[in-house]
């Protein structure tokens, strides 16, 4: 299931990085506390919600209060630009769930967001998960990456095992190699991206990260039996 993330910040080029950055993710952008504060009124599948200090109006941390009375089961993650010892305090006091300073690298960020969305999901986090919820984990990390080169190495290190030993007991416990599993998750979203976009074969071959059109459409007809535009028209005749 794609996490789903309340992005709280006035910078939109940053916003908009951040969904490029974390596309995996199914993000809900809000450019001020109050504006924020009120779609977590509203009923909503929010799950997160990550917060910049230094905002025009009400800051972050006057607003975390806020945030967990209106919305006591999301976890937060402050941060900010401009780390202070006395902003820490604050955050932590206000029950923020973690605290990350500006720029901060691509990788400290999204093993944040895991923490908290494993968490969320009563799954221990990925470091203390037995060898059945590690594999999950890869198998989820793959669905939620499909869009991304993911290799065994970057799989691996999610889980904080070997990348010969996971494509081991990845084929044990599922039945397929990890190269064969992440090439079925792919196919499945060009299924779906076929049968719900008007998007030509070459751009959604490149959305699933392919090179070239030509590699795409011969690994589709291998798995599906079928090319990728052959599938759609058939699909376009269903009832």
């Amino acid at each position: 299931m794609r996490g789903k993330i309340l992005l709280v910040d006035d910078n939109a080029d940053l916003r908009t990085d951040f969904k490029l950055w974390y596309e995996d993710y199914d993000i809900t952008e809000a450019g001020s506390a109050q504006e924020a504060l009120a779609i977590l009124k509203k009923p909503n599948e929010l799950q997160l919600v990550i917060m910049d200090v230094q905002m025009p109006g009400m800051d972050g941390l006057t607003a975390l209060d806020k945030v967990k009375a209106a919305a006591p089961g999301k976890s937060v993650i402050i941060m900010t630009g401009f780390s202070t010892k006395d902003s820490a305090i604050r955050a932590l006091k206000g029950k923020a769930d973690n605290y990350i300073e500006k720029p901060f690298e691509l990788k400290t960020m999204r093993e944040a967001i895991e923490k908290e969305l494993s968490r969320l999901r009563g799954e221990a986090s990925p470091g203390e998960m037995d060898l059945d919820g590690k594999i999950e984990h890869v198998r989820w990390f793959l669905e939620g990456n499909c869009f991304k080169k993911i290799t065994l190495q970057d799989a691996a290190r999610t889980v904080y095992l070997a990348p010969k030993y996971l494509s081991r007991v990845f084929r044990e416990h599922t039945g397929m190699g990890f190269n064969e599993y992440r090439l079925k998750v792919k196919m499945a979203q060009a299924k779906k991206l076929l049968k719900t976009t008007g998007g030509s074969v070459k751009q959604i071959s490149a959305k699933l990260g392919y090179a070239n059109a030509e590699s795409f459409i011969r690994q589709f007809e291998k798995i599906a039996g079928t090319t990728p535009s052959s599938y759609r028209r058939a699909q376009k005749r269903r009832p």
